[in-house]
């Protein structure tokens, strides 16, 4: 899971609760310095992630002239959810273009980063209007599977039986339980434990078994940007690799970052990222 190094927001980022024709999403959002921004940036965060695992990144975009918002999906964190909504790759890719709509008047580029990636693949084929580009991050093209080393099917079974959410955060946690300042350790639990459960068992099931729509995304013609850090240990870096090329281009690969690079190494990613943004704008 993202961590967060600071659970400050930098200045010009404003917390707020967007209205959608989906329902209320939690956000952070920023506003290009100067006005008269380039475009518009929306990105989804991950598994059991949240619209914080990119609040470093937000200031970044608005210095380059990009307005940006980074949300909550449907069950995470901040954006309730009753346990009965759809939490379908199609429910949630129209939560993401209804966010769209409402924070930007006109298409919006759209980042995935590694469960959020399925579900901005699924946003770019079913709702391909709403997009300028498409970014993926640490992500692949479809589920990263269950293993005796990710054992994802048990979350699942572990989701459906009795364990209390905070008795699955410290499994999941495990020796890296306590390794990070008391401040970021109480929000990472408060975090997981607002999580919708049935959101959360139906996210982990989408990384059991997704289908590869990698081939739909590609007849899609949106421009395609492919980023992992060096470290990247979910998706295998040849099975990201394999993606980029079916999409038609390489992976960027941001030195000084693992899984996270919007919290590892925000300027690096940046970097990488930035000028196909500028070019696809």
């Amino acid at each position: 899971m993202s961590t967060p190094r600071t659970l400050e927001l930098p200045p010009g980022v404003e917390a707020s609760v967007v209205r959608t024709a989906r329902g209320e999403v939690a956000v952070h959002r920023v506003r290009a310095d100067g006005g008269g921004a380039r475009g518009h940036v929306l990105m989804i965060p991950g598994w059991t992630g949240s619209k914080e695992d990119f609040t470093p990144m937000l200031p970044l975009l608005a210095d380059a002239g990009f307005d940006a918002t980074a949300y909550d999906q449907r069950g995470q964190y901040e954006t309730v959810a009753d346990e009965a909504d759809d939490f379908s790759l199609a429910g949630l890719a129209a939560d993401a273009a209804a966010l769209a709509a409402e924070v930007s008047s006109g298409p919006s580029h759209l980042l995935g980063h590694s469960f959020g990636g399925l579900v901005a693949q699924t946003a770019a084929v079913d709702h391909m209007g709403a997009w300028t580009s498409l970014s993926l991050l640490c992500t692949g093209p479809a589920a990263l599977g269950s293993t005796p080393g990710r054992p994802l099917e048990r979350l699942v079974a572990e989701l459906d039986g009795p364990a209390t959410m905070a008795e699955v955060f410290r499994a999941l946690k495990g020796p890296a339980l306590g390794v990070n300042p008391p401040a970021v350790e109480a929000f990472l639990l408060d975090r997981f434990e607002r999580n919708s459960r049935a959101g959360l068992r139906a996210f982990t099931q989408h990384l059991v078994d997704a289908p590869d729509h990698v081939a739909d995304v590609a007849a899609t013609g949106l421009p395609v940007w492919v980023g992992r850090g060096a470290g990247d240990d979910a998706w295998p870096h040849a099975v990201q690799d394999d993606m980029a090329a079916r999409l038609g281009t390489t992976v960027h690969v941001v030195a000084g970052a693992d899984h996270s690079p919007a919290v590892e190494n925000p300027v690096g990613l940046a970097a990488a990222w930035l000028p196909f943004l500028e070019e696809t704008s």
